[in-house]
């Protein structure tokens, strides 16, 4: 029987070179000369930090990161922007944590928005995704432009078709 598999992951690689791009735009851009600016990206964590001179910069740096984002075909969905927060030196850091697999009651509302549809298919939550079964590949492919259409706030990607 067909299936396909929800998930929501994010590029790492993509996600790495949006940040070297922005590393790189800030070392050129003259409202940030002779201002120390950090942008980190934690791997283990699935966290960027960013620290920079004030307010109106750490905003500026946060645009520019959604833009490369977009540009490396990052969804920016996947950002999840914390406070803004002063340091002990007089700077200020931002930490934006990016956001890997659907949660349990989003994973349950698209179980539910599914069952719904009254298509002939099967859905199963298995951890951070959901898998989708069914009897004809078209049913499959209609849920799938279905759940695209859907406002989840999380990137949905369909991986491991099999017919």
């Amino acid at each position: 029987m067909p299936s396909v598999d929800i998930v929501s992951t994010v590029d790492m690689q993509s996600m790495d070179n949006a940040i070297n791009n922005v590393t790189r735009e800030i070392s050129t851009r003259f409202d940030f000369k002779n201002v120390k600016t950090e942008v980190v990206l934690d791997r283990k964590e699935k966290c960027i930090h960013i620290s920079t001179g004030d307010e109106m910069k750490i905003n500026s740096v946060s645009e520019m990161l959604r833009g490369q984002c977009g540009r490396f075909k990052v969804d920016i969905k996947c950002l999840d922007s914390k406070d803004i927060e002063m340091t002990s030196n007089g700077r200020v850091r931002r930490d934006i944590r990016i956001k890997e697999g659907i949660p349990k009651e989003t994973c349950q509302k698209m179980v539910k928005y599914i069952k719904g549809l009254k298509i002939k298919v099967q859905s199963v939550i298995q951890d951070d995704q959901v898998r989708i079964t069914g009897k004809q590949i078209d049913d499959l492919q209609e849920i799938m432009r279905l759940l695209n259409e859907q406002d989840y706030d999380i990137p949905l990607q369909f991986v491991n078709m099999k017919r």
